[in-house]
């Protein structure tokens, strides 16, 4: 509700909000950047939508052709979420259009064009999932195109912006993007039949056995066991691949703030609550869902001989790691100014000296298994909301916000990063006391935990 509440209210505003910002016609400059719009929603397919294979097994054994099981397949792709919510922003924006006086007919082609090429990410979507190599290589043009084109260096849109107004000034050309549909799922459909086999596609794939030692990390000693395996958990599961994708991308969203791209960030408070997010996407994608990660073996894990201690150590270190990494490749914000990287890494030591304890902290409390092998609900889930977790929120994004505010606006802008560093390094300095804590907690919540990762629905 509230992803359709904001595209309808995106579509219905977007051509006053462009009219008076740019003073262009909006519709050109929706035009130029649609390229990165479909870009992005074949990203977030890949990463949220589930493609319906396992549910087409049962089917095999009734009398159904092969073709109708392919096609009931498919269709339930196309009556996905995330090809219907795009309805919500191109609807009313071509209803603005037309009561601006844009020619009916050209304002329903375009928009009949514009949802053809959505549809075509559907059945694209369908090779990159069973593909990742071709999604990250796609997922690697993207980021060098935008790179590219906000560094003025190459704008693609210089060549597909003519397009979409091709588009619109004629629009007969719409049965172009409608026959590219049309084809993507004919491709799709073909390639579906083809592996519609129990003993041929639908087998669970079967890879060479590797060994991977990670010798390397056998200098942290007794928890090197756990980073070791939670290595080889992101390396080869998809749910949590894509927490260390989010993080890459968490990072560049520092763009609005400090570009002055949304004129509300500009608040000098605002530098902080950036920074926190730029260096933490590893920390809040990954970190707050532990030990959801290990939930499929957790029981397991609690009836070995472990020290708790040495899980949670594990795990924190596995953050300070991304933390720091995340901090040198976010080196680039330099270029805006030697104030705004001070603020990265002011951020980045009350990540590590505060916001470590605090995501495995409210771990403890989020009792939601995760499906490695599956994106749903890969940016959260109901259950992980509660009271507990959301007053451990405060210490995580308020105090800091808080603590500077009250340098800024007393003394000046050092003060304010001072007194976050300092916080930063106090919850460093008093780590093993707050880990005192935080392992009592995760003892008291054990089998709690355990009776809630047993529950499958």
């Amino acid at each position: 509700m509230y992803l359709i509440a904001m595209f309808t209210l995106l579509g219905g505003g977007i051509y006053f909000i462009l009219e008076e910002k740019v003073q262009k016609d909006p519709l050109l400059i929706i035009n130029q950047f649609l390229i990165f719009y479909l870009f992005i929603d074949l990203v977030f397919k890949y990463m949220m939508q589930k493609m319906p294979v396992v549910n087409i097994k049962p089917l095999l054994y009734l009398p159904f052709s092969k073709s109708k099981i392919v096609h009931f397949s498919l269709w339930k792709t196309i009556l996905s979420f995330f090809n219907f919510i795009h309805y919500f922003f191109f609807i009313p924006f071509a209803v603005v259009l037309i009561i601006e006086g844009y020619p009916p007919g050209h304002v329903i082609g375009w928009t009949m064009g514009a949802l053809a090429l959505i549809y075509c990410n559907n059945f694209i979507n369908v090779f990159l999932n069973d593909v990742d190599a071709v999604f990250y290589s796609f997922l690697g043009a993207l980021v060098i195109l935008f790179g590219l084109h906000y560094y003025q260096i190459f704008d693609v849109t210089v060549y597909t912006a003519p397009i979409f107004d091709a588009l619109f000034n004629q629009p007969y050309l719409v049965i172009i993007p409608i026959l590219l549909m049309i084809s993507m799922y004919i491709l799709a459909f073909r390639y579906f039949k083809n592996i519609l086999y129990l003993d041929g596609g639908l087998q669970q794939k079967q890879q060479e056995a590797k060994t991977e030692s990670f010798d390397w990390l056998n200098r942290f000693g007794g928890i090197s066991v756990f980073l070791k395996n939670d290595l080889k958990l992101i390396k080869r599961n998809k749910r949590s691949r894509t927490a260390v994708i989010m993080s890459l991308v968490f990072i560049f969203y520092g763009m609005l703030f400090f570009t002055g791209a949304v004129e509300a960030y500009e608040g000098p408070v605002w530098r902080i609550f950036a920074g926190l997010f730029v260096t933490g996407g590893f920390l809040f994608t990954f970190g707050q869902y532990v030990p959801s990660w290990d939930s499929s073996y957790y029981q397991l894990m609690m009836s070995q001989n472990i020290m708790y201690r040495d899980y949670l150590n594990a795990k924190w270190w596995l953050i300070v790691i991304a933390t720091i990494l995340t901090t040198l490749v976010a080196s680039f914000y330099a270029y805006f100014g030697l104030e705004v990287y001070l603020a990265i890494l002011v951020a980045a030591i009350y990540n590590v000296g505060v916001n470590s304890h605090m995501v495995l902290w409210g771990g403890a409390y989020v009792k939601t298994p995760i499906d490695l092998t599956s994106n749903k609900k890969a940016f959260g889930d109901k259950q992980a909301f509660n009271v507990k977790t959301l007053l451990l929120t405060i210490p995580k994004l308020l105090l800091p916000m808080a603590l500077y505010a009250v340098g800024h606006y007393t003394i000046g802008p050092m003060l304010g990063y001072a007194l976050v560093t300092l916080a930063g390094l106090l919850g460093f300095a008093f780590k093993e006391k707050v880990f005192d804590i935080i392992e009592k907690v995760y003892k008291t919540e054990k089998y709690k935990t355990i009776a809630a990762y047993k529950q499958k629905n």
